[in-house]
């Protein structure tokens, strides 16, 4: 089972490129993604089951997610990577970070081009031994098999933690066959209280 350390590796590896190519959403999800991860860390520490069991739950959504982005970098459907903005919110035209620094790329700019706004530049990328799309359903595609594993192990150790407090004896004494109740008594004894 992957351990939590690499579990937060990947997340804090996706949020720096997702940082360096301004994509906003996934900048977000990672973030929760983040909280979750630090969250079922707490609940194995603590021996709280309820922590991991929402750790769990947000580990199916966050294979949801993933499984979105490559639809999305492979365009699956009626979603374009050209006309839909929707990593960034549709506040900006930026795209992945690794489309201009993939490996082997050479980033070539388009002087006098009219298709660009005013603030913004037309580039060429050629030579990429990888495209930007499949670097991206790469790292999508491991965040799922982590999540995977995450989701496993956060039901095992939730059900231990279950088992053991059903079966925890307290007060060294309830399952014991010399246990009585207390009784009920009908007075009730004051006592003074002194100051």
């Amino acid at each position: 089972l992957p351990s939590p350390a690499l579990l937060q590796v990947a997340a804090l590896e996706r949020q720096i490129f997702d940082f360096l190519g301004y994509q906003w959403a996934p900048i977000l999800a990672n973030f929760l993604h983040i909280m979750a991860v630090i969250l079922g860390i707490f609940g194995t520490i603590q021996y709280r089951s309820r922590y991991l069991m929402m750790y769990a739950v947000w580990l199916v959504l966050w294979v949801g997610w993933n499984a979105f982005i490559i639809c999305f970098y492979l365009e699956v459907g009626r979603l374009s990577q050209d006309r839909d903005f929707i990593m960034t919110f549709n506040t900006s035209l930026h795209r992945s970070w690794w489309m201009e620094n993939g490996p082997g790329c050479l980033v070539t700019p388009v002087l006098n081009s009219n298709l660009a706004p005013e603030d913004h530049h037309v580039i060429t990328v050629s030579g990429c031994l990888l495209d930007y799309q499949y670097i991206e359903v790469v790292s999508s595609a491991t965040q799922i098999f982590l999540a995977l594993f995450g989701f496993v192990y956060a039901c095992y150790v939730s059900k231990v933690f279950l088992e053991e407090e059903d079966s925890f004896d307290f007060i060294g004494g309830f399952d014991s066959y010399g246990y009585q109740a207390p009784q009920k008594t009908s007075h009730l004894q004051l006592q003074p209280l002194y100051t």
